[in-house]
């Protein structure tokens, strides 16, 4: 069955646009003819519309699709994970300087008792010193006490019983002498 055709008039350049276009493709120039009619028909573009508007809608919808979905999401997920990482953030330098404040003060507190003890001990020291050097006096006079006692005691009995109570007031007034000297 054979086609009725219809002729179409056209210039030249038109022509030659028209030849490059079938070439370009590599399909005769009716065919692309047939295929541009059912392009136009199916899409209802107007050949005119150098924008196409179709397209620019379908980009926009898509567009508005993705940026509703990326807004969405930047509520849903990254505007609260943003505020948690600030809250964690700032409780962290509160625990920080809290856990800095803590040990600074008790490593000052520790140092002070050190220095106390240290200071303490020092005393103690010299303490324990004097108590030595008093022992150590106290026992001098001890023995210079009963050095003294022990010849008061033999001065005495080498005394006749006869002797007069002068010489023995003299043997106590030099003992007691010796015993003030210490």
């Amino acid at each position: 069955m054979q086609e009725s055709l219809r002729t179409v008039k056209y210039s030249v350049q038109d022509d030659v646009k028209f030849e490059k276009i079938a070439l370009k493709l590599g399909r005769p120039k009716r065919q692309v003819f047939s295929q541009m009619i059912d392009y136009f028909y199916r899409s209802k573009k107007d050949p005119l519309d150098f924008n196409d508007e179709l397209l620019k809608n379908t980009i926009l919808k898509g567009q508005k699709e993705y940026i509703g979905f990326i807004k969405t999401q930047e509520k849903e997920l990254l505007i609260p994970i943003k505020r948690d990482a600030a809250r964690t953030i700032e409780v962290l330098k509160k625990i920080v300087n809290c856990f800095n404040g803590q040990v600074l003060k008790a490593n000052d507190e520790l140092i002070k008792n050190q220095l106390a003890q240290t200071k303490k001990l020092s005393d103690l020291g010299g303490v324990i010193g004097n108590i030595e050097r008093k022992a150590e006096t106290r026992q001098i006079l001890k023995e210079r006490f009963l050095y003294i006692l022990n010849s008061y005691i033999s001065q005495r009995e080498s005394l006749s019983f006869m002797a007069s109570s002068k010489d023995k007031e003299e043997i106590a007034n030099m003992a007691r002498k010796q015993v003030t000297l210490l």
